[in-house]
């Protein structure tokens, strides 16, 4: 299933994607008076619980009349406002640490850093040009993991246990910024700068996460054209490094890095101007769409 926040006619609900459809989760458990999660973070946190009530209302009411064309709503985030930073795994594709400086740039341990919660915005939600900070905003195309269970020291055999499911983050950044202040934060939590969606596919229906083709796209020309399969960390490693002596909480997201081809590693560098359109596509996840905005 594919889980997504949306707002239809003013109406915020939870919605499960079919195919150029959205079903009104929300609507569907009002009409059966039955307990459903006001957001869709709360409902991650309920586990393998929440998946079965959505099984059985979509089992036992018609859908037809709490269904919209997808081009009909307006999709936020799907987690609108995650409850702590989301956290970001740092040149995870060895072209993309060369072309950001050289081999010697590969790490060897791995990297992190976060974006600020208010920096998240949905598919199709303009990205600020912030054009009086910064002069070098950069996409990076990435999957995201959802943690799905709670942990700490999870061990790489138990990490997809705790995964929920898979989304797409564009990691914008203003790169003149990541660069005066030394470290990332700043950089790369602008408002505004980190679009995620369309919508969360639960982990049953993406079998292997670690090969799955990764594309971006700046107005309709291919920049990024990666696989999930060139990580030089794993998705397991990232889970088990993460969660050392740190909880992993339902509802936290990394995002895994991306693949070479952003605007700064081009020669010369080319950087996102108002007016610009970044799709970004994984196989078996959408596509994540925005445009640079005032």
């Amino acid at each position: 299933m594919k889980f997504a926040t949306a707002i239809y006619k003013d109406d915020l609900f939870i919605g499960v994607i079919k195919e150029e459809s959205i079903i009104n989760l929300t609507a569907l458990a009002r009409l059966s008076q039955k307990t459903f999660p006001e957001t869709l973070l709360k409902g991650i946190e309920q586990a393998e619980h929440f998946i079965k009530v959505v099984e059985d209302l979509l089992n036992t009411h018609g859908t037809s009349d709490f269904t919209y064309p997808i081009d009909e709503v307006e999709l936020l985030a799907p987690i609108p406002r995650p409850s702590k930073n989301v956290f970001c795994i740092g040149k995870n594709y060895r072209d993309h640490a060369i072309e950001m400086g050289s081999e010697a740039d590969i790490p060897e341990d791995i990297m992190v850093f976060s974006k600020a919660p208010t920096a998240v915005i949905g598919h199709d939600t303009g990205i600020p040009s912030h054009d009086k900070l910064t002069n070098q905003l950069d996409y990076e195309g990435e999957l995201a993991l959802i943690i799905g269970k709670k942990g700490i020291h999870i061990s790489k055999e138990d990490a997809f246990d705790h995964i929920f499911g898979y989304t797409i983050i564009n990691d914008i950044t203003a790169r003149d910024l990541q660069q005066r202040h030394k470290q990332f934060l700043i950089g790369k939590s602008l408002d505004g700068t980190c679009p995620m969606g369309p919508w969360i596919v639960h982990h049953s229906e993406v079998p292997n996460p670690e090969k799955l083709s990764i594309q971006t796209k700046v107005n309709g020309e291919v920049r990024q054209n990666g696989k999930t399969s060139d990580f030089i960390f794993d998705i397991p490693t990232m889970i088990a490094e993460l969660s050392k002596g740190m909880t992993l909480e339902a509802g936290d997201i990394i995002a895994t890095g991306t693949p070479a081809g952003v605007g700064k590693g081009m020669k010369p560098p080319v950087f996102l101007k108002r007016g610009d359109t970044i799709e970004i596509s994984i196989e078996g996840i959408g596509t994540l769409r925005n445009e640079i905005v005032e």
